[in-house]
């Protein structure tokens, strides 16, 4: 398939010289003309739209390229068919200069078979042939690459291009993730607020009650109150702080840090870890959160019996997946996924969401690890 693309880029050039040769012959005063060139670059440009897209065509066949259906521009067309044409022409040069060596190749094998050729002359014959060879057809694979990069500068978008995207990609990301930020210490200081403080209070009231208890058996029982109380405190800040960042993850590591995740969750978590070498801290925090966020969701909301946490990797990407066997329909627009959004793709990962109606719900992240 690929053969037969090159084949008919050599004969798709000479369309492109002939139009050069001629209309740019009979457009040459107007282009060297100031005042008329840039109407002149139109007409010559409308032209070689034509022939250009026979080239997109090619390549879209022979060599399954997508490109994206925007506007180029006429000197980039221009430039691109001119440079084309001539790879084109070189390309032809080159294989013919392979079917030529094919035939001498197929006369001395004749004038072997026939004795007219000795085995030395033959094997000088054949050792520069086999150099003369390697070289054509390195010179075909280079040829082909310059091909497909004329194509991808032409068609595709360009390095300024790509610049503006990757600058625009990380604007978006700082954004989100100043958000996140800032959802995420809303969230702590309404933990601490409607829970850990209002606990406090409570402790200090039922303190305050004993200290004025008008019998040891009624301060005994407010002082046993106090002491629950306290220790229910103590586990609720606990869990602000683990939510905040798990002091685990320095210490034990991921696994140990996801192993503490499972056992404060009410619900079956089954662990499948594969983790080989050490992982980048910003890595490892990422996939707790993301394996947190998600089972803290599904403990509430999902009203599932049991959930699976999958956390592999393969090469130089680390795979965390969650499932939960729950009635689905987990909004990805919700704070947390959409804090799950940006925290993954403030490291140039990719966060998946399937959770239909039904369930069950699927969240996987894929989170780069170099």
């Amino acid at each position: 398939m690929r053969i037969a693309g090159v084949l008919l880029g050599c004969l798709t050039a000479l369309p492109g010289l002939l139009y050069f040769a001629v209309v740019g012959t009979l457009l040459g005063t107007l282009l060297l003309w100031p005042y008329t060139r840039r109407h002149a670059v139109v007409v010559l440009a409308s032209g070689a739209r034509r022939l250009t897209a026979l080239e997109r065509r090619r390549r879209s066949v022979f060599f399954r390229d997508r490109f994206p259906d925007r506007p180029v521009p006429d000197r980039r067309i221009l430039r691109y068919l001119a440079t084309r044409t001539y790879a084109g022409l070189v390309t032809g040069i080159v294989v013919g200069l392979l079917a030529f060596g094919v035939v001498l190749a197929g006369l001395l094998l004749t004038s072997l078979a026939r004795g007219t050729l000795g085995w030395r002359e033959l094997l000088t014959q054949g050792l520069l042939g086999g150099v003369l060879l390697f070289l054509n057809v390195q010179g075909l694979l280079s040829l082909e690459a310059f091909d497909a990069r004329l194509a991808r500068q032409c068609f595709g978008p360009s390095e300024r291009e790509l610049l503006q995207q990757r600058i625009d990609e990380l604007a978006t990301s700082r954004a989100a993730v100043l958000r996140a930020v800032d959802t995420e210490r809303r969230r702590i200081e309404r933990d601490l607020h409607d829970g850990v403080q209002q606990r406090l209070v409570a402790l200090a009231m039922l303190l305050g009650r004993a200290r004025r208890g008008r019998t040891p058996e009624q301060a005994k029982s407010l002082l046993e109150q106090a002491h629950k109380e306290s220790q229910d405190v103590l586990t609720e800040l606990r869990e602000v702080a683990w939510r905040v960042y798990p002091t685990a993850l320095d210490n034990l590591g991921l696994g140990e840090a996801l192993a503490g995740v499972s056992e404060r969750c009410g619900i079956p978590v089954r662990m499948d870890l594969a983790l080989t070498g050490l992982l980048p801290s910003s890595v490892e925090t990422a996939a707790y959160f993301v394996v947190s966020e998600s089972v803290t969701n599904a403990a509430k909301h999902s009203a599932a019996t049991e959930i699976l946490v999958s956390v592999r990797r393969y090469g130089t990407v680390l795979v965390v997946r969650v499932e939960d066997n729950g009635v689905g329909g987990a909004d990805p627009s919700g704070s947390g996924l959409t804090g799950l959004h940006s925290r993954v793709g403030a490291l140039d990962g990719l966060l998946h969401i399937h959770s239909p109606s039904g369930g069950p719900t699927t969240i996987t992240a894929e989170l780069p690890c170099a």
